[in-house]
């Protein structure tokens, strides 16, 4: 097993704009005043292609899909959240909040990825879930520790735990289940998706921990991270808010571990922080304002893993 992959599907976006349907929980996207749809969209293409440039030069192998015009999917650019792809040749299809995000979901995109030497075996379809309003958003909510088999993830109106628990059984993860809060206009609420707090790498995770309200639920994360000998590199809320915890390990040239995330997380993070994760990685990253302010995703959210064997 291994923790980090040196493929990605990336969706270059074709009508990228803010997802009046997705705003109504994730607190993080912005309306650009006095910006036209079609600039949005223009920025939102150069900075997706300066960032697949930066991946490709380090030697991560990006398998990029155009999205379509035949369907209103402002947020194409984020696949995590609708497939997963694992070891054993598994793909999971998850049920999402948005109903204009259900389009996302295209076969011709698993059928690239077969057309590039990947393996599907078996599709582990969650989708019926959005029939009773049951949502888990793909990587965005689940935060994998492929290695030691356990999936993180904070319950949110997008990450409902009965799932959660049936993904864990069907995936065979062991789950840690807890909730992470954000101040927004004075109130304390749910963090949207996992990856916006949390980031696991091969030997260190960088996370929030007051974003954790609950003492024992913080304390049972710092248990299992400890325990798998992750170094914790805590990120304060100012940060999550840059999204600096929105980043993603991935291999590189000859297997060289590079840590992906915004420039704006980047300029988030402490000299002692980024000392920290330089000792486990090497770390790019790639200005993404336009994407981050109208989808209130980055880095991460942009990159689905492949994980799947190889045709021999």
């Amino acid at each position: 097993m291994q923790q980090i992959t040196n493929t990605i599907l990336m969706i270059r976006p074709v009508n990228f704009r803010m997802n009046e349907q997705t705003a109504v929980n994730n607190y993080y996207q912005k309306v650009l005043d006095n910006v036209l749809p079609e600039t949005v969209n223009a920025k939102a293409q150069q900075e997706f292609d300066a960032y697949v440039e930066k991946l490709r030069s380090i030697g991560v192998n990006v398998i990029v899909v155009d999205d379509t015009l035949e369907t209103d999917t402002p947020d194409s650019i984020f696949p995590n959240n609708w497939v997963s792809f694992h070891e054993n040749g598994n793909v999971g299809l998850y049920p999402m909040f948005a109903e204009n995000r259900r389009l996302e979901r295209r076969e011709d995109i698993l059928e690239t990825i077969e057309t590039k030497g990947f393996t599907i075996n078996n599709i582990i379809d969650y989708t019926n879930a959005e029939a009773e309003h049951v949502f888990l958003e793909g990587t965005g909510s689940l935060i994998l520790d492929r290695v030691n088999r356990k999936a993180y993830c904070a319950l949110s109106p997008r990450a409902e735990e009965d799932l959660f628990i049936e993904f864990c059984e069907d995936f065979e993860y062991t789950p840690v289940v807890f909730t992470a809060n954000q101040t927004t206009n004075g109130e304390r609420k749910a963090i949207y998706h996992t990856n916006v707090m949390m980031c696991l790498g091969e030997t260190f995770a960088v996370i929030c921990l007051s974003s954790i309200d609950d003492k024992k639920e913080r304390k049972n994360i710092i248990n299992h991270l400890k325990e798998d000998e992750k170094e914790i590199i805590d990120i304060t809320e100012e940060q999550v808010n840059n999204f600096a915890g929105n980043m993603l390990q991935v291999k590189g040239t000859n297997d060289t571990p590079h840590l992906i995330m915004s420039q704006a997380a980047y300029n988030a993070l402490t000299k002692s922080q980024i000392n920290s994760l330089e000792m486990h990685t090497k770390i790019l990253s790639s200005s993404l304002d336009t994407i981050e302010a109208c989808g209130g995703g980055s880095a991460r959210c942009m990159m689905a893993e492949v994980f799947l064997p190889k045709n021999t």
